[in-house]
């Protein structure tokens, strides 16, 4: 198992899948047209949520694609990495939605799984991961998202 390719495979999830939420820390209202425009579906419930922006979208694809050379990648590959997660991210609040479950709330698993197993499914042979350093970069990345979102919203609790 290859340590270094962990750490890139890791940073690049990190990277696609944390900028939406730094894009909206740091801009908040501002730029956050949902990508689903608001649509309501049969029973009642949005599409995707406000949470999913195309600020976030195209941030996380700009940001890869300019980040995709310190992981050997070309830009345009660092920009599909990000859309497949970012696909994967959509496909998860999608099921959140019909679950139920409001734009915000936490569900392990579901939230980290899509958007970290799709991007590196799909580009495995341009990354040359094995499927065991594949799991382990998954693996690394649910529990520094599991962490990460623990703390944010115990600041968040604390600002309020």
């Amino acid at each position: 198992m290859r340590l270094w390719l962990l750490g890139e495979l890791v940073l690049l999830l990190v990277a696609a899948n944390a900028t939406p939420v730094v894009l909206s820390l740091l801009f908040g209202d501002r730029w956050n047209q949902p990508v689903d425009g608001g649509i309501l579906l049969p029973d009642g419930r949005p599409l995707l949520g406000p949470s999913k922006t195309l600020r976030g979208l195209l941030g996380s694809i700009t940001i890869c694609a300019l980040l995709a050379p310190l992981f050997d990648l070309s830009h345009l590959q660092g920009a599909g990495f990000a859309a497949l997660a970012m696909l994967g991210d959509l496909a998860s609040s999608f099921c959140k939605r019909r679950l139920g479950l409001h734009s915000g709330h936490s569900a392990p698993l579901l939230d980290q799984l899509p958007e970290t197993l799709l991007p590196l499914w799909i580009m495995l042979p341009v990354l040359d991961a094995s499927v065991l350093e594949m799991t382990v970069a998954v693996a690394g990345f649910t529990v520094i998202d599991l962490l990460f979102t623990r703390l944010l919203r115990s600041y968040q609790t604390h600002c309020s």
